[in-house]
């Protein structure tokens, strides 16, 4: 039987909380889903949509984290994960496995999607390049 007092119950409607720009990446903005908070700290789920061009991209970096997906919600993103290309449009979902190097470099502006990470306050950590990343499609 689930444990009812490990987390709370949450809802939260689009108006309830504010995109914020003080997220991982500054080109991106952010919208929190309070499950964070219901969970206390063991999952954290998030909005990200595109904020500005993708110039530079996230560069090569891996996450400390148990669990992670990404579900693309609208427009589509380009991400390296190790030495492959991968496109990732409206409709599909991808389970970043822990550890994994990988780098977002190019993305639609009306890129936004809904990640999903345990636990909540995970690492983002820079790695050395895996490979030539090609370069972004100017807007």
């Amino acid at each position: 039987m689930l444990d009812k007092t490990s987390t709370t119950f949450s809802h939260v409607k689009p108006a309830d909380t504010a995109w914020r720009s003080d997220g991982l990446r500054d080109f991106f903005l952010y919208k929190d889903l309070g499950v964070a908070d219901a969970t206390h700290g063991k999952v954290i789920a998030h909005l990200v949509k595109a904020n500005m061009a993708p110039e530079k991209g996230t560069g090569w970096h891996r996450h400390e984290a148990d669990f992670q997906i990404v579900i693309m919600t609208k427009g589509w993103a380009k991400f390296m994960y190790e030495d492959k290309v991968t496109l990732v449009e409206a409709g599909d979902c991808v389970h970043q496995r822990p550890g994994i190097a990988h780098y977002l470099f190019d993305y639609s502006p009306d890129m936004e999607y809904l990640e999903i990470v345990g636990p909540a306050d995970f690492k983002s950590i820079d790695v050395p390049a895996v490979c030539d990343v090609p370069s972004p499609t100017p807007w």
